[in-house]
């Protein structure tokens, strides 16, 4: 993603979009989650993903943002499974993920605009 700008302004378009939906659950009151299998699939899918871009990554930008998605699916799945989660728990999330997406659109709009060559965590030899 550092020096990629293309996937920082995906990230940024996702990631609004996400923190835009969640924070209009929030304001329409509506917490139920779906907790059908397919469901708790998709969030795991999605957090072996994150979690193996997450180790992948020389940028401690990107680092960052793959760290609030992957806690964002985290969220998402324990509540998939939670089959007797309380309305007030969604709601709590609901809102935090909204926090968490709209962070995660920052850093991926800094990731945009930033040279990926001074970010990498470590450097070749000879390359000094």
């Amino acid at each position: 993603m550092c020096g990629q700008p293309i996937w920082g302004i995906a990230g940024v378009l996702s990631c609004s979009s996400l923190a835009y939906l969640s924070w209009g659950h929030v304001r329409r009151e509506e917490f139920d989650w779906p907790h059908d299998s397919w469901s708790i699939v998709t969030y795991a899918v999605w957090i072996l993903l994150m979690r193996g871009l997450l180790s992948e990554t020389r940028c401690w930008r990107e680092r960052i943002f793959f760290a609030l998605v992957l806690t964002n699916f985290v969220l998402g799945f324990v509540l998939a499974i939670w089959n007797t989660v309380p309305n007030s728990a969604v709601r709590e999330v609901r809102i935090i993920s909204a926090a968490l997406w709209a962070l995660a659109a920052a850093v991926s709009l800094i990731v945009t605009f930033s040279s990926g060559s001074s970010t990498t965590a470590t450097k070749k030899a000879g390359n000094v």
